[in-house]
């Protein structure tokens, strides 16, 4: 799926659609005044076949929060070749704890990656673990350094 039509599901899907979400879409105007988006402004702003308005990075991350739909930030990196992965942890914990986590991660993909070669292919199912594999090891990475940054901050 491409970002235009992912912030055009995004919105689409929002229980009451564009004019729902729209009034908790708030802008300041130049008087300093606080004022939510109409729902035909977003509608214009999500069409993929718009080509004059457009979201900004800003209402795009807003929309995100405000749905809880991830769909855009998705197709974004997908276009340009990554893959995404939420990283659930909260830093809690020992580094300790979560550098073993990381290892073991490691031994999993290892082991998974000896598995997959042993009759000299990799198959798409194989390929898939391997890629949820290093994406888990990803996480952990980040929850280690989140931890060795609190840590480092006197918080463990």
């Amino acid at each position: 799926m491409n970002i235009a039509d992912a912030a055009h599901k995004t919105v689409k899907d929002y229980p009451g659609g564009a004019e729902a979400l729209a009034t908790r879409l708030i802008t300041v105007n130049e008087k300093g005044e606080e004022k939510p988006m109409s729902g035909a402004v977003l509608r214009n702003k999500v069409n993929p076949h718009n080509r004059t308005h457009h979201l900004t990075l800003a209402e795009a991350s807003e929309i995100m929060s405000l749905t809880d739909n991830h769909r855009m930030l998705h197709a974004l990196a997908a276009e340009h070749g990554y893959v995404l992965r939420r990283v659930e942890g909260e830093g809690t914990g020992s580094v300790i704890g979560a550098v073993l986590a990381v290892s073991k991660r490691q031994g999993d993909l290892a082991q998974a990656v000896a598995i997959s070669l042993e009759d000299g292919k990799i198959t798409p199912n194989e390929s898939s673990e391997i890629g949820r594999l290093c994406a888990s090891i990803q996480a952990d990475a980040a929850d280690l350094a989140q931890r060795a940054e609190l840590a480092s901050a006197g918080g463990q």
